[in-house]
C-alpha cells in the first residue's frame, strides 16, 4: 500500500497541449525564469529536477515534480547448496 503523497507543483513551468496542430507538436511549455529557477535550484537532486506533465480531472494539464525514488536494494546471500540423497545416488 502506497502513501500518498502531497502534490509539489512545478512553480514557473506551465503546458498547454495544442488541439488543432500538427501530429508532431503536442503542445507548449511556458516557463517563467525567475519562478523556474528558482524551484530547479530547491528541488535538484544530483544536478536533475524530474517534472512529470499530467492531466487533471477537469482536462487541464499541470507540471508537477517527480519525487520518485528508488528504494535501495539489501543483498541476500545465495542460498546454499542442497545435496540431495537423489542427487548423491546418481550413478554418474
Amino acid at each position: 500500500m502506497s502513501v500518498q503523497k502531497e502534490k509539489i507543483f512545478a512553480e514557473g513551468f506551465s503546458f498547454k497541449k495544442r488541439e488543432n496542430s500538427p501530429d508532431w507538436i503536442i503542445g507548449n511549455q511556458a516557463i517563467k525564469v525567475d519562478e523556474a529557477i528558482a524551484f530547479l535550484q530547491a528541488n535538484q537532486k544530483k544536478g536533475w529536477v524530474n517534472i512529470d506533465i499530467k492531466q487533471s480531472q477537469k482536462g487541464t494539464y499541470y507540471c508537477e515534480l517527480d519525487t520518485w525514488e528508488a528504494t535501495p536494494r539489501t543483498e541476500t546471500p545465495p542460498a546454499p547448496a542442497v545435496n540431495t540423497k537423489a542427487e548423491a545416488d546418481l550413478p554418474f
